[in-house]
């Protein structure tokens, strides 16, 4: 399933979400920590979207922002840092 990812920023706090039909169904949350690092704190996931690979795809798309904006990545949420030891592509960005 193609999930389309929206990203969101507000002073030191920002999320990677999906919407389906205008309400958001997934979304995984950051703390920016400097200009150069985020910390995924929380990842949530609708049951209509679980299952699709929604979580993942969140997760890539904050691995290639990152890689774009040569930030690292700090993955304490326990969803997200499975999926970054699964991943060992991702290792790049880890802090």
């Amino acid at each position: 399933m193609q999930h389309h990812i929206q990203q969101e920023e507000r002073e030191s706090k920002g999320a990677f979400f999906i919407e389906v039909e205008g309400k958001r169904q997934a979304e995984m949350t950051y703390s920016k920590a400097g200009t150069s690092m985020i910390i995924i704190d929380h990842t949530d996931v609708s049951d209509d979207l679980r299952g699709t690979g929604a979580g993942q795809a969140m997760v890539k798309a904050a691995v290639l922002w990152a890689r774009e904006n040569k930030i690292r990545i700090m993955p304490l949420c326990p969803f997200a840092n499975s999926v970054f030891k699964k991943n060992p592509s991702y290792q790049d960005v880890l802090k």
